[in-house]
């Protein structure tokens, strides 16, 4: 019998990775797996390779065969007959590229809080993995044109768009927000005694998927009680979640990903023009360099705690990708909230977009549910990203430097902030910037 092959591209995300794989060596269906490590950094695969050696001894008595391929050159041998494949891949990484997404757009007001799923950066950091993944799927198709591919890597909805609508790749995005959001919200509330057996429906965009309902393990309605308390808090105390308690007041739901993401997907909340709303709606702007600074900085720590007298150990998480893997090779259905095109699912968002809804998985793949309508409001606040996500696939597949221009024209938060000369001089400045990442839209 074939063993399971389980290949990660990017496995220099090596906390990750380690977590991803650590699941599957905890999953007696997926334990004997041949596990490829792909990267096109040696030190950072070699950290990986180190510590998912070690779990394995540790935790899985050495049943997974682990390998690794570095360099291009290497990346079809690691795909070779892969069941699945996980991608974390982030191109140009922190240097130069994160930094170069937020200085220049200062340069021309533009503040932003993390930039890898929409506005300028979200929309460079497409440009510049499209091609990449064009590569993949290229080798995919010829060497494990089965596999199923679960993409991790941002912007989730524009990467895994390109990906379900350009190649032959089965693709699914998963993300970490939607299994934590109603727990985190409950519990920011103090209402974690209703988490035991309560029953909710999330649907919408990556990162703007919406808590539709919830109910407690009784049937009652969660939601009154949760606007009277969020609204409460954002009047009487500055807390890390105001942006995302202000959309269950204005717009009457909850959203999955965090106020940092959120405060940045909509032309609302920062506003060169209202500098008050910041410290109003608690914005931590520029916060993902702070984090990769701190990210960097504490890495090697991590990693000698990490191996710290070989003992390393690790804990099935709550990562889908595990869950994704055991479902599709046991027959067993899995239920997951994950990225897929828009066949059907959700009728007022358009047909080509990559919403995220529930999914079934099992031994056929993944099996998307149909959601129906949402609220009218909350399909609106979806639309105004899904723009600038469907431009930026074309302006990645056409080469058409016209349609970045026009995806970053209708950034909500771009837009309300620059002229379209400013934004159009910007674009060009970026793509100068980031050099032979981008050099195929010139």
């Amino acid at each position: 019998m074939k063993k399971i092959k389980i290949t990660f591209m990017g496995a220099g995300s090596t906390v990750f990775a380690r977590n991803v794989l650590g699941d599957c060596m905890c999953t007696p269906a997926l334990r004997e797996a041949e596990i490829a490590l792909y990267d096109i950094d040696a030190k950072r695969l070699e950290d990986s390779e180190i510590i998912l050696n070690a779990i394995n001894r540790n935790i899985n008595e050495g049943r997974a065969a682990i390998r690794t391929y570095l360099g291009a050159e290497n990346r079809k041998e690691a795909l070779r007959d892969a069941d699945f494949v996980v991608n974390a891949i982030q191109v140009g990484g922190y240097e130069p590229c994160t930094v170069t997404d937020f200085e220049i757009p200062k340069k021309y007001g533009l503040r932003q809080t993390i930039a890898d799923t929409l506005g300028i950066g979200g929309i460079m950091r497409g440009l510049r993995t499209i091609p990449v993944l064009e590569e993949f799927a290229r080798d995919m198709e010829e060497v494990c044109p089965n596999t199923l591919f679960l993409n991790y890597s941002n912007p989730m909805a524009i990467l895994t768009g390109y990906m379900q609508r350009y190649t032959k790749i089965r693709t699914v995005g998963l993300c970490h927000s939607v299994q934590v959001c109603s727990k985190g919200l409950l519990e920011k509330l103090g209402m974690e005694d209703r988490l035991e057996g309560r029953r909710e429906v999330i649907a919408g965009i990556n990162h703007m998927g919406w808590l539709l309902e919830i109910y407690d393990k009784e049937g009652n309605d969660l939601y009154p009680e949760i606007r009277e308390r969020a609204a409460k808090k954002n009047a009487e105390e500055k807390h890390d979640d105001m942006v995302r308690f202000e959309y269950i007041r204005r717009l009457g739901y909850y959203c999955t990903e965090s106020s940092e993401h959120n405060a940045e997907y909509n032309p609302l909340f920062i506003k060169s023009g209202y500098p008050e709303l910041i410290e109003k709606y608690n914005i931590p702007l520029d916060e993902y360099p702070r984090r990769c600074i701190n990210q960097i900085e504490g890495w090697e720590k991590e990693r000698e705690d990490i191996l710290k007298d070989g003992k390393i150990t690790h804990e099935r998480s709550k990562e889908y990708a595990s869950y994704i893997m055991e479902a599709v090779v046991t027959g067993q259905p899995y239920k997951i909230g994950g990225n897929v095109l828009n066949h059907g699912l959700i009728e007022n968002l358009p047909a080509e977009a990559c919403v995220e809804v529930p999914c079934m998985i099992d031994a056929n793949g993944v099996n998307p549910c149909k959601v129906g309508k949402l609220p009218t409001q909350l399909a609106a606040m979806n639309i105004t990203n899904i723009n600038p996500q469907l431009l930026t696939i074309e302006a990645a597949v056409t080469k058409d430097r016209n349609k970045i221009y026009q995806a970053a024209m209708l950034d909500p938060h771009t837009a309300a902030e620059l002229s379209m000369d400013d934004i159009c001089a910007m674009c060009d400045e970026l793509i100068a910037a980031h050099g032979e990442y981008m050099k195929m839209y010139r």
